[in-house]
């Protein structure tokens, strides 16, 4: 452990609002940890960029938290964990989570019969980074059944996750997976947890999902206290939320991701 990291603050990124889900599993199970966000929604996408580009983007997200001085690096992003994870593993002295190891870990130790789904976006899809984790995690044989689900993200930040719209579309994305025999899903976009009841009510009680913000925050946890960096002074929990680009709809959409009113946000460039 670093002298005096220990009182330093945890550092999340994402390319714009979804990694707030993430943020929230984290700030419920850390409730005595500072909070550094920062949304790089002058540039999102990261999806439809080239690997090259995320990696070059990842590179000032990450100096602009490296600069308030924090303790360990989320990387709250599919796109961003898919592309740039090892990079960041190789560069930093910090502990560094990304979102796809620990829900590829959890379906791993979920799945009775080795049939796993994975849905995200197309990028997070076509990228092939759960699969790969999957199969450098799981001993056992298995296999694995990934869909894109696009109109998931649009469905989310609207506040749509209640409406028979997105049960049909639901059922449009996942029915053949549903049919396919897994009996584990992973919602592989940070997103799509804002859609869980809806995902779990197509799926139906036998297959399990594994919400990759939830599974992060474990593993945020586990690695702070496992390096002796677990926060312990008492004071109160403090969150810091900074955006590259102003929104008009952000605040609003950003607190039904974060679970609690937005605090101010204040907006950065970074190079």
């Amino acid at each position: 452990m670093q002298k005096g990291k220990k009182n330093e603050a945890i550092g999340i990124f994402d390319s714009g609002i979804g990694g707030l889900t993430v943020s929230k599993e984290i700030i419920n199970l850390l409730s005595g940890e500072d909070i550094v966000y920062l949304g790089d929604t002058a540039r999102v996408p990261y999806g439809t960029k080239s690997g090259r580009t995320v990696r070059k983007y990842v590179e000032s997200t990450t100096n602009f938290l490296l600069s308030k001085n924090i303790k360990l690096l989320v990387v709250a992003c599919n796109t961003a964990s898919a592309y740039a994870i090892e990079m960041l593993k190789e560069t930093l002295e910090i502990p560094i989570v990304g979102v796809v190891e620990p829900g590829a870990k959890r379906a791993s130790e979920l799945t009775i019969n080795g049939k796993i789904g994975v849905i995200g976006t197309q990028a997070t899809i076509k990228s092939g980074s759960y699969e790969k984790k999957l199969r450098d995690i799981c001993s056992s044989p298995i296999k694995i059944y990934s869909k894109s689900c696009p109109l998931f993200v649009p469905l989310a930040e609207e506040g749509w996750e209640n409406e028979e719209t997105s049960a049909l579309i639901a059922e449009k994305y996942l029915g053949e997976l549903r049919e396919s025999g897994i009996d584990v899903l992973i919602l592989g976009c940070t997103h799509y947890p804002l859609l869980k009841n809806t995902i779990a009510g197509v799926m139906g009680k036998g297959i399990r999902l594994v919400d990759s913000a939830e599974e992060t925050a474990k593993q945020t946890e586990n690695i702070l206290r496992s390096q002796g960096l677990l926060r312990k002074d008492g004071k109160a929990q403090q969150m810091s939320f900074y955006l590259t680009d102003d929104s008009e709809t952000f605040t609003s959409i950003a607190s039904r991701f974060l679970g609690r009113p937005m605090e101010k946000t204040e907006v950065v460039d970074i190079v």
